[in-house]
């Protein structure tokens, strides 16, 4: 799936100011614009409701019971508009609500991301641009989580697959993949094969197709 590359009209929730700023420098750096710098998960959909932006970037947990606002205002906005990029970025992994997340509209269009995790700028923004093109992003560690939910299939597994899983999961192509692995690519492509089989999903060449099936699998819908 092209990654969009072009400026997106995003809306910003955030309730710590410093982290709001700092997000809203690093998009606007890479020529995107904030159309809207919100600190309530309320604020941010009337923002959303009002500006009808590319994207909706939030944190979960917002006042004013800094429990779970933020996600559950983005699924919110996701039931009236089908089509919304929504992508998460949290400091904790919200199991139940990530899981409704990655299922809401078949998966499109959504990531889940940890601020302690996003340790380089062009990797946030490639990340942030793909879901802005409808693709699926999901933290390791968050697969990492959801599949624990699921053990038994996951022992069919080797330590390598695990590796491979976990950056299909990210929406890596089998290319981006053997780059990281310093392997080859009929050799990611082995190992895809070998996943998709031992955890009974069916095969597709499509990346997005690909990481819909992972999807489907993490949220226990295989």
């Amino acid at each position: 799936m092209p990654v969009r590359t072009e400026s997106l009209r995003i809306v910003l929730a955030e309730d710590e100011v410093l982290m709001r700023e700092g997000i809203t420098a690093i998009l606007q750096r890479f020529g995107h614009e904030v159309v809207a710098s919100v600190g309530t998960a309320e604020a941010m959909i009337d923002a959303a409701r009002r500006e009808r932006p590319d994207l909706v970037l939030t944190d979960v947990r917002m006042p004013p019971g800094h429990s779970d606002e933020g996600l559950r205002g983005a699924l919110k906005l996701r039931a009236e508009r089908p089509d919304l990029p929504v992508l998460v970025l949290s400091l904790y992994v919200e199991q139940t609500y990530a899981a409704e997340l990655l299922d809401s509209t078949t998966g499109t269009g959504v990531g889940y991301l940890l601020k302690d995790r996003v340790g380089d700028v062009l990797e946030f923004r490639d990340a942030l641009e793909r879901v802005a093109s409808g693709g699926t992003v999901v933290d390791p560690e968050v697969v990492r989580q959801l599949l624990a939910q699921r053990r038994d299939p996951l022992q069919r597994l080797t330590a390598r697959e695990k590796e491979v899983l976990a950056l299909m999961a990210e929406g890596r192509s089998n290319a981006a993949i053997a780059r990281r692995l310093f392997l080859s690519e009929a050799g990611v492509g082995k190992h895809v094969r070998g996943i998709l089989t031992k955890l009974e999903l069916p095969p597709a060449e499509d990346d997005h197709r690909r990481v819909l099936a992972v999807v489907a699998y993490l949220r226990g819908g295989a």
